[in-house]
């Protein structure tokens, strides 16, 4: 099942389920109140409930016509609004390769914010003054239930779906700074959408496509098959040294063809449209404009 979320009557986000056809439920509607028995329509109060919960109750359920609309009339947001990101830095064989860097050991992680997350559509800002900043397209990882100090053979329990990521990263920051901080923090940096896909609807999630095009541009076209620690091994890892909590993301990192490695250099620009494509997850969509100057911010 396809969980959305969408701008609603009053302005706020509202869940929503994608339908065939390019038809999506706006599950605010009046007609799906008894369905919801009193819970709020949002897909983070879904996940906190049980992703799998809510998927059974709608699979069985008929909605009102007036309750469907095409999607083109709707207004996508980002499918959930995560309190973090947890990002895998150098997680992919492919881009370690072309780096000529060793594999590391174990992973290498960061933490972004939530409030940097964007929905399709939504521009990417970059800012005058932090120097570079590049795309890396990403299967991203949803928690559906608390975890910490979780073991491997457990982990997958903890998933509650995946979605399509752009972590977009001041390259020149974490260059500068020798950690990913103020990089991977930028205002309006991390493009997740267009819908949230329950585990049923990954068969493998080693065997999706990723493609990355920009400005006409193919840079990235890899596959999630060339993931060095795997999901199970991310949530294990990262557990062991924070809680991660329901409606959390994973990164799970970028296959090869990140910005710096192409003649020319394919940094984003104002003015760019930045298109990511995962296999049954979708396409992600967002320009890229002007941010306002972010050094010495407050």
């Amino acid at each position: 099942m396809r969980f959305i979320s969408l701008r609603g009557a009053g302005g706020a986000p509202v869940a929503g389920l994608w339908l065939a056809g390019d038809l999506v439920v706006d599950l605010s509607h009046a007609s799906c109140a008894a369905l919801l028995g009193g819970t709020p329509p949002a897909v983070e109060r879904f996940v906190e409930d049980g992703l799998a919960l809510w998927q059974g109750r709608f699979s069985d359920a008929r909605f009102d016509a007036d309750a469907i609309r095409p999607l083109a009339q709707v207004q996508l947001l980002a499918p959930l609004r995560p309190g973090k990101i947890v990002g895998a830095a150098f997680n992919f064989t492919d881009a370690l390769a072309e780096r000529q860097m060793a594999a590391p050991a174990e992973p290498v992680t960061f933490v972004r914010a939530g409030s940097t997350v964007i929905g399709p559509g939504e521009a990417i800002e970059v800012p005058p003054d932090v120097g570079n900043v590049g795309y890396e397209a990403e299967l991203a990882v949803v928690i559906g239930r608390r975890a910490l100090a979780v073991k491997r053979a457990d982990a997958m329990r903890h998933v509650a779906g995946y979605t399509v990521h752009n972590d977009v990263s001041g390259s020149s920051l974490v260059k500068q700074d020798g950690h990913f901080v103020r990089g991977k923090n930028l205002r309006a940096s991390a493009p997740l959408g267009p819908w949230l896909a329950t585990p049923d609807e990954v068969l493998d999630p080693y065997a999706i496509g990723i493609q990355l095009e920009m400005g006409g541009r193919l840079l990235q076209n890899g596959s999630t098959a060339t993931m060095l620690f795997d999901i199970a091994a991310l949530i294990e890892y990262i557990s062991h040294r924070m809680p991660l909590e329901p409606g959390d993301v994973i990164a799970t990192g970028t296959p090869a063809g990140v910005a710096a490695m192409h003649q020319p250099e394919a940094w984003l620009l104002p003015g760019a449209k930045v298109s990511i494509t995962l296999d049954g997850l979708g396409q992600l969509i967002n320009p890229v404009r002007a941010g306002a100057p972010f050094l010495g911010q407050a």
